[in-house]
């Protein structure tokens, strides 16, 4: 399956402009009314939807950054006599602000508890605005804004909200396609393997809340301008569900999907207008249909190309000779050791005492009955675990407890026992997740399309595309994650993990699931990662893939050290046979 030309995935939004654009020759100032409302809308959507629709927060209040972001652009100008466009600005920083206060809680609330704690500040923000009558007004309000000539006018303030929202819609599709949104997206549906990629939650979380509190905040003060008069009243609980069901309707992880659902929500009272007291019901019957017949919205209806049938029976054939252009040449890395650990869970003992070494350009094979603590073991290594005691230390440092996210940038990397990708997004991108923590070009940035912004994405679809091609999988870059088999996303996990350039890497089973021939070719693809340099630490059930390509094998029995050596050695190990290997 090809990749789609940049041209077609513009074409959408080049038509939503152009009809825009000749929206004034119509001469219909009512419609004109609407849509500059729903531009409005869009330029608060648009934020909003990086943190539900990429982060997959339950953000239902951020009607209370619009009023913000209202009253402040409302205030300064009848109170200070500022002209629009600073005190927009001043709208936008506040709107900041407070998008911070109000995800913060995101960082410790999940799901609903999240979604109560921005109804409840929309919820004080109006109460305070209706008390604060010496700056707000209280009850009566404030006299709205106007922006400068020549967008004083209906139209001329049509054609300023158009372009902001243009404006707001580019540069969100920026962030969307680079990896600030494909790690939303990771955090939202794989977070552990987001972790493990070196992607850090708290400081991408607060970019994004800031950059969507501006956007609700400057949407804030265009909305006092068309209201003219700024009441409480304005500020509706139906408003903020418009807003989070209009992404929604449109689908998550997409762009032109909340863009076509703002404009659909916006449009559809002006349309059904006997129905407006029906209002909160028909959203709520409205989004039980989306849940119920359209779960991925209107960006799963544009998805024809991933409707389209895969061919059976594929083979999976890596390429390792591709490594040689994927890692690069390097000097090799200090030890990777684990010292002394004990971890217990309860009365449990999990690892009790463990002590091993993996060294560059090694395989370390991990093996023994379950519940042993192999992936125990690599939990801790891979900091998902903190030990009661003991040490992971590579080279002189020791590296710190429960921090996964830095682990990565140590040159750690892994995978798990069940694969953890982004179903909803494509084999390309689930692999690019993996190469964040290599990347230095900043949030805006990525926003503004700047050029270290385009040189990383590029060397990063490159190296994206060595590594597919390293595990065979270079074909299937365009099609999404959840239409693979089993076997194609264990290598795929491979392929992330890579992207990386690890100094170590840890795989949990890899081969489970496996048939014989593609755990033959698993095996050549880790030995020829070794001969790059690359220390492996293989936790495997599979005897046989152990002793075909492990240099060293430890075997670990109730968190013990049972045995450790050579394959050949751990063969003919009395215990081992006894314990695990059988006759």
């Amino acid at each position: 399956m090809t990749p789609t030309p940049v041209w077609r995935r513009a074409l959408p939004y080049l038509l939503l402009l152009a009809a825009a654009i000749l929206l004034p020759f119509t001469g219909s100032t009512y419609w004109g009314v609407i849509a500059t409302r729903a531009a409005i809308y869009w330029v608060l959507v648009a934020g909003l939807n990086l943190v539900v629709g990429f982060a997959g927060q339950l953000a239902i209040g951020y009607v209370a950054l619009l009023a913000l972001g209202a009253y402040t652009t409302s205030v300064l100008c009848a109170r200070t006599g500022i002209g629009m466009v600073p005190a927009l600005a001043a709208g936008g920083v506040v709107g900041a602000l407070f998008g911070v206060l109000v995800g913060l809680p995101a960082l410790r609330l999940r799901t609903f508890y999240f979604a109560m704690a921005t109804l409840g500040f929309a919820t004080i923000v109006t109460q305070v605005a209706l008390a604060w009558t010496d700056v707000t007004g209280g009850g009566v309000g404030v006299p709205g804004p106007s922006l400068p000539a020549p967008f004083d006018t209906p139209w001329g303030f049509y054609a300023a909200c158009v372009m902001l929202a243009a404006l707001a819609t580019w540069m969100t599709a920026n962030i969307a396609a680079s990896r600030f949104g494909r790690a939303l997206v990771a955090l939202r549906d794989a977070d552990v393997a987001a972790e493990a990629s070196g992607i850090a939650k708290a400081p991408l979380f607060v970019t994004v809340f800031l950059f969507s509190g501006a956007a609700a905040g400057i949407a804030g003060g265009l909305f006092a301008d068309l209201q003219t008069y700024i009441t409480p009243d304005a500020f509706t609980f139906d408003l903020s569900v418009l807003f989070f069901i209009a992404i929604l309707v449109g689908g998550r992880g997409s762009i032109l999907g909340p863009l076509l659902g703002t404009l659909l929500l916006t449009a559809l009272p002006e349309v059904a207008a006997p129905l407006v007291a029906w209002s909160t019901f028909l959203y709520a019957a409205l989004l039980l249909l989306i849940v119920l017949l359209m779960p991925g919205g209107i960006a799963e209806l544009l998805d024809w190309r991933n409707r389209r049938p895969l061919t059976q029976d594929r083979v999976v054939l890596p390429r390792p000779a591709l490594l040689a252009d994927l890692l690069p040449e390097r000097h090799r890395a200090p030890a990777l050791a684990v010292r002394d650990v004990r971890l217990a869970f309860g009365g449990v003992r999990a690892i009790d005492g463990l002590s091993l070494d993996l060294h560059a350009g090694e395989v370390h094979g991990l093996i023994g009955p379950n519940g042993s603590g192999k992936t125990t073991t690599l939990n801790v290594i891979g900091g998902f675990a903190r030990p009661q005691s003991g040490s992971v230390v590579l080279g002189a440092t020791r590296l710190p407890q429960g921090a996964p996210a830095a682990r990565a940038r140590h040159g750690i990397a892994r995978t798990f026992q069940t694969p953890r990708m982004v179903g909803e997004a494509t084999v390309l991108d689930n692999v690019m997740i993996g190469g964040g923590v290599t990347a230095r070009a900043g949030f805006m940035e990525a926003a503004l399309r700047l050029p270290r912004q385009l040189r990383e994405e590029a060397a990063l679809v490159r190296r994206a595309r060595l590594a597919l091609g390293a595990v065979g999988l270079d074909a299937l870059a365009a099609v999404r994650c959840d239409r693979l088999q089993h076997s194609e996303l264990r290598f795929l996990e491979i392929a992330r993990a890579l992207l990386a350039q690890p100094d170590f890497l840890l795989l949990d089973e890899p081969a489970a699931g496996l048939a014989a021939p593609e755990i033959h070719e698993l095996g050549a693809l880790i030995r020829a990662l070794a001969a790059r340099g690359v220390g492996v630490l293989l936790v495997e059930h599979h005897a046989d893939l152990i002793f075909a390509i492990c240099d060293r094998v430890t075997v670990l029995d109730l968190g013990r050290v049972l045995a450790a050596g050579k394959p050949a050695e751990i063969r003919a190990h009395r215990e081992v046979v006894s314990a695990y290997l059988g006759a």
